[in-house]
């Protein structure tokens, strides 16, 4: 529900996150209840073991659904799970599976406690908890389990972009020990005819298809192989941010924590994560390994790149008349700007087209200046 007349809108204001003058509500998700069968641990890429509960299949907004993390140990023991209880589950944003209770007048003798293993399920080394979190991990580097998520994600669309490497294929050749580290990747050409042989990836075709591919990623932009890396807190955004600061990653390793916090959205807690990975012996040696097979360490200045919008920070909005919205945040970015998903009064444009909606309004009451697609190329031509 919201109010019509724009003077009653600029009275009540807003919020840094929502307008004031308008309110959303949703019915009740829909609940069933459902009994634990077991809590399952995995292994993620830096090594955090995450317990997930697996319960009776239950219809829920319309599929079937019979997991749930339970995040960590503070989370179960807060919750009072065990297996064997009956609990309440709801889909958060009619998406999301999560249980809300126990319902405790079901629970009987028959019902087990769970606690997190003291040892890696994957590898079985003594588990660690972080300082200041709930959070347990596994510290081995050398964890199957963290390798293979290393490896995904090296490989994902947002990183080095390998395509026909799936998960599949990555679980069997870190298993067959052919990939210990991200450089492996690109010495599996050592081992075309075992793979051939052992049709871990197929025929011969199929085989000669991925290393093709694997070739093809050496000539990344460095901001992708930065993104590849998986550093805690570094994205897909910080990395381009990064690399445009110091044009390769020989220049990065070097850098000093006041150097990367000059850098447009790298705070301290960024800069420390990429100064310990950087510091760290094994992931020198690893970028050393990739340099020596060709890699490209350079970030690659695309034709009609410029910072002509440096220091700017964007927001776009509605239906642009000759582009999408993807092609005007890759403009911007292109010549030195920041594309942002909310308006703030850090916002220095809205790139507003057609059939803008809150947005427009929220930028109208901050004073954001609004412009269009034509202005917008204004800015840049000139």
């Amino acid at each position: 529900m919201k109010l019509n007349n724009l003077a009653d809108r600029r009275q009540l204001g807003t919020t840094s996150k929502v307008p004031k003058w308008a309110v959303a509500y949703k019915y009740p998700p829909e609940e069933k209840t459902a009994r634990i069968l077991d809590i399952e641990v995995s292994v993620g890429r830096t090594g955090r073991i995450t317990p997930t509960a697996v319960f009776e299949p239950v219809r829920l907004c319309g599929t079937m659904v019979s997991r749930a993390t339970l995040h960590n140990q503070d989370f179960i023991d807060q919750l009072d799970v065990g297996i064997g209880d009956y609990v309440k589950v709801y889909k958060s944003g009619e998406i999301i599976p999560k249980i809300r209770e126990v319902v405790k007048e079901q629970r009987d003798s028959s019902v087990q406690r769970f606690h997190l293993p003291e040892f890696c399920p994957v590898c079985g080394t003594k588990t660690v908890r972080e300082k200041d979190t709930a959070d347990m991990k596994c510290p081995s580097p050398n964890c199957p389990s963290q390798v293979e998520r290393r490896i995904i994600n090296f490989v994902s669309r947002d990183a080095m972009d390998i395509k026909g490497f799936g998960t599949v294929y990555i679980e069997e050749l870190v298993r067959r020990g052919f990939i210990n580290t991200i450089a492996d990747i690109f010495v599996l050409k050592e081992h075309r005819t075992q793979m051939i042989e052992e049709g871990i990836i197929g025929k011969e075709k199929n085989t000669d298809k991925l290393l093709d591919a694997i070739e093809g990623a050496k000539q990344r932009d460095a901001c992708q192989l930065l993104t590849g890396f998986g550093i805690p807190n570094v994205g897909k955004a910080a990395a381009k941010a990064v690399m445009k600061q110091f044009g390769t990653i020989e220049k990065l390793a070097d850098a000093g924590m006041e150097q990367l916090m000059e850098v447009p959205d790298i705070g301290e807690v960024s800069a420390r994560c990429i100064r310990n990975f950087f510091k760290d012996v094994s992931n020198q040696e690893m970028i050393r390994r990739l340099e020596a097979e060709g890699v490209n360490m350079t970030h690659i200045r695309q034709e009609g790149d410029s910072d002509r919008l440096a220091g700017m920070t964007f927001v776009i909005t509605g239906t642009l008349p000759n582009m999408e919205r993807k092609q005007a945040a890759q403009l911007i970015e292109q010549n030195g700007g920041k594309v942002s998903g909310s308006v703030s009064k850090k916002t220095t444009y809205l790139l507003a087209g057609e059939n803008a909606g809150s947005k427009l309004t929220k930028a109208q009451t901050l004073g954001v200046d609004v412009i269009d697609e034509e202005r917008l190329l204004e800015m840049i031509r000139n």
